[in-house]
């Protein structure tokens, strides 16, 4: 396998460094896998299920995940608004990599499988 990284390369340059400026964030992967795990969340259940993360946040991470074809947004004309949240199917073709880094983290964390 050809690395990805060389030296001399900008980081940002390079797909590792695109992939990056996707999914990088505090939240951003793990709204990801909530909505691979539910396919469809409303606004307020992503909410909950990310615990501490404020509007601002969570608004502004949305947005972006969706600017880059990751998320969908399907809003629906009624009172009171309701807007839901699933992965398109470039966001699903990167679950692969977020189970892959839960196997991986299962497996060298301390106390976990491997240690």
């Amino acid at each position: 396998m050809e690395p990805c990284i060389t030296a001399g390369t900008g980081i940002e340059e390079t797909g590792f460094g695109y992939t990056m400026s996707l999914v990088s964030g505090k939240y951003k992967m793990i709204i990801l896998y909530w909505l691979a795990e539910y396919s469809v969340l409303r606004y307020n259940e992503l909410k909950r299920r990310l615990g501490t993360i404020s509007h601002k946040t969570l608004s502004l991470s949305l947005k972006e995940l969706e600017a880059a074809g990751l998320v969908q947004r399907e809003e629906y004309p009624q009172i009171p608004p309701k807007v839901e949240y699933s992965l398109s199917e470039r966001g699903r073709s990167l679950i692969p990599i977020l189970d892959a880094m839960c196997i991986w983290g299962e497996e060298n964390r301390p106390g976990g499988k491997g240690a």
